[in-house]
């Protein structure tokens, strides 16, 4: 008798417990992704997120892994996604600072 109420209250739990974690890990990461993308494209920026990321540390004079910028990408593009246009004026600053010098 029991059981005949547990088991479909497991099943609807590990549905839903399924559908969150799908939608928390690659769902809403796919949206952010989309999301960034469109802005980049807004302002006419034909760089990707992590060449942006890539050029600034590297205008900073600091040497990151692939690895370190696939983790930062996934960050600001979740947590922060204006930091790439933040991060992209920065670059287009030092190149105009370059090209001055």
């Amino acid at each position: 008798m029991a059981a005949i109420i547990i088991i479909p209250i497991l099943v609807v739990a590990i549905i839903g417990l399924s559908g969150y974690l799908a939608y928390r890990f690659v769902i809403y990461d796919l949206y952010c992704k989309r999301s960034v993308n469109q802005s980049l494209r807004k302002y006419n920026i034909k760089k990707t997120p992590s060449q942006i990321i890539k050029e600034y540390y590297e205008n900073k004079g600091e040497s990151i892994s692939h690895q370190e910028i696939r983790n930062l990408e996934k960050n600001y593009r979740q947590n922060e996604p204006e930091q790439f246009l933040t991060m992209y004026d920065a670059i287009r600053e030092y190149q105009k600072d370059k090209e001055n010098n």
